[in-house]
């Protein structure tokens, strides 16, 4: 037996019915639209209530959570339009600003095309991966010991395409903007990879290998830099002088490698610290260290990259942020002595005042 097609059974009267009845809802929905003006409400909102989306999250728990902070006034509604318009799947998973006064159809609009809510994450430059850990810790819902531990997990390294112990001075500092749910592994990722980019640069990977250095030796270098520099214009002076103790078989003795070695908060150092026995200490042992002491920013690495040239040997901090230099040991003894007299005058002032 043959069957027709319930299409062509149909009369154009019915036809026309069920196109109607097809239609209804949808000029509804565009009257409700209409009258519940959206548009105002989204672009000048007077209030905005945050709300989570877990990943893996049903519509019922959707709208549970919705519900509760009075974004909707009918659950049922809510998960019916969900389901109606497609939108069921669009729903991604992360933090949401939902303006209030929407109703129920414009909620489920909103969330199927809003941007994630975002937050800002500030890493200053020369912080080492613990402070990174502790910074996130605090901004986002993220454990710093999950953290720390991709940072030294050598598959994950791996994985990155980075042949290195630790990411140490492969985390770029500056201001991002992330999911507050947003995984360890992205951020990471993200960050490695912002570094990656300055050398992926074709001036730059022509003048390191004009140097003869790696990557992994310039983050070194620019670490210390970034340990040492305070002003931007002395960051290129202060690579050219490290560069020059490089060439004439000089150990660097940069303080801020004995900072690291000795670990805790940055104190004076004492002589006993310059005598610790670790790879890191450059008062004890020539060339660089096995790796980065800090994560540098792009300013210290370019100018680890583009040092200015000088004979500067040796350099002794002013006391404003600035560093006197000198090309011999004399003149560095010399500017050191002018600096302690000020030192002394300065603290003497002090004691009187506070007497």
């Amino acid at each position: 037996m043959k069957h027709t097609p319930v299409a062509d059974r149909l009369s154009g009267k019915q036809k026309a019915s069920l196109l109607i009845i097809f239609l209804i809802p949808i000029v509804l929905l565009e009257i409700l639209d209409y009258f519940s003006n959206p548009k105002e409400i989204l672009e000048n909102p007077k209030l905005t209530i945050e709300i989570e989306i877990p990943r893996g999250a049903a519509l019922t728990q959707i709208a549970d959570s919705l519900y509760a902070k009075q974004l909707i006034d009918d659950k049922d509604l809510f998960v019916f339009w969900a389901k109606s318009l497609g939108y069921e799947t669009k729903m991604r998973a992360g933090y949401f600003e939902v303006p209030a006064g929407l109703n129920d159809y414009n909620v489920v609009k909103y969330l199927s095309t809003a941007k994630i809510s975002t937050k800002s994450i500030t890493f200053l430059e020369g912080w080492d991966i613990e402070q990174y850990a502790r910074e996130i810790s605090s901004k986002y819902n993220l454990s710093d010991t999950i953290f720390l531990d991709l940072c030294y997990n050598r598959q994950f390294i791996k994985d990155l395409g980075l042949n290195v112990l630790s990411l140490e001075g492969y985390l770029l500092p500056n201001t991002y903007f992330f999911s507050r749910n947003e995984k360890p592994e992205r951020i990471i990722k993200y960050l490695v990879d912002k570094t990656v980019q300055i050398f992926e640069n074709d001036t730059v990977q022509q003048r390191i290998s004009e140097m003869n250095m790696t990557v992994h030796e310039i983050l070194t270098l620019a670490s210390i830099v970034e340990g040492e520099a305070l002003i931007d214009a002395e960051r290129p002076i202060i690579a050219s002088l490290y560069y020059n103790r490089l060439k004439k078989r000089m150990r660097l003795q940069a303080d801020p490698t004995i900072q690291y070695a000795i670990a805790g908060p940055p104190r004076r150092l004492l002589n006993r610290d310059l005598e610790v026995d670790s790879p890191y200490n450059t008062y004890k042992y020539y060339g660089l260290p096995p790796g980065p002491i800090n994560n540098p920013g792009k300013a210290s690495i370019m100018a680890t990259i583009f040092p200015d040239s000088t004979k500067y040997l040796y350099m002794v901090a002013v006391g404003d942020g600035s560093h006197a230099f000198s090309t011999s040991l004399k003149e560095h003894l010399k500017a050191k002595e002018e600096f302690d007299k000020v030192r002394r005058k300065v603290a003497r002032e002090r004691r009187l005042k506070g007497n």
